[in-house]
This record gives structure tokens, sequence and C-alpha cells, in this order.
């Protein structure tokens, strides 16, 4: 009859309502594997930041594509004892931009970042050397 109608309508209503689509990204941000790994980096940094800034002398920008509102970590290993910023971070030297499942893949040790890049998975703005350091500054952020 008719009440399944109704009800199929009401569930396409509301899936495509603002509201659905901000309540899901907000579940989904729940489930993104890089602010776990965000958390790790800024607690490595603020650990060992000197020892990092010695190895890194440059401004890295994470951006992860499809990881919603909180997908961007500015880490700065040049200047005093290091920082991270959640967000933009003020004149990188290399931008990293990876969706958030690779970005995970690499973080473990399961993704190359030379086979990621070549792939289309990892995408470099600005200086590409540095984007090579990361990989090295991270597994001794740990």
């Amino acid at each position: 009859g008719c009440e399944g109608q109704g009800q199929a309508f009401f569930i396409v209503f509301i899936t495509a309502s603002p509201f659905f689509a901000w309540l899901w990204s907000k579940f989904l941000s729940f489930k993104m594997a890089s602010k776990a790994i965000f958390d790790k980096i800024e607690a490595g940094v603020k650990a060992k930041g000197s020892d990092l800034v010695k190895m890194g002398g440059a401004v890295f920008q994470l951006v992860i594509s499809d990881a919603g509102d909180d997908n961007k970590l500015c880490i700065d290993l040049k200047n005093g004892n290091g920082s991270t910023t959640r967000g933009d971070g003020a004149k990188p030297d290399v931008t990293i931009i990876m969706k958030d499942a690779d970005f995970a893949a690499m973080a473990e040790g399961k993704l190359d970042g030379m086979s990621a890049f070549m792939s289309g998975k990892l995408k470099i703005k600005g200086n590409m050397l540095l984007a090579q350091k990361l990989g090295d500054i991270l597994e001794s952020a740990k």
C-alpha cells in the first residue's frame, strides 16, 4: 500500500538532509585513523621535539583529504623545540596530502612512501626531498 512509499520518502528525506550529513561526518570522524596518528605525532614532538628539529629543519603540513574538519596537522620542526598545530600552519615547506586509509597504512609501515607517491595515493606540494624525510622523522617520534 501507500505506507511503504511514505517510509521510503522519509528515509530519502532524512538521508539527504544537511543534519544527517553533519551527523554522518561526526560518526565517521570517530573512526578516522589519522586522528589517532595525529595524537601520536603531537606526543612525539612534545617528547622529542629538539631532536626532531635537528632531523627535520622544516615545516610539514599534513592534509587527510577524506577526514572532515580536523583533517590537517602542521608539524613545525624548524623553530625552537618543534611544535604541532591542528589545522593550517604558517608557511609550510612541504604539504603532504593523503586519504585516511593510505595515511594509516603508511604509518603502520604497510605502505611505502615512494610507491604511494608513484600510485597517486600521496600528493606533495613544495619540497619533495623534505617529504622523504618525514617517514624517518615519524619513525623516530614513536
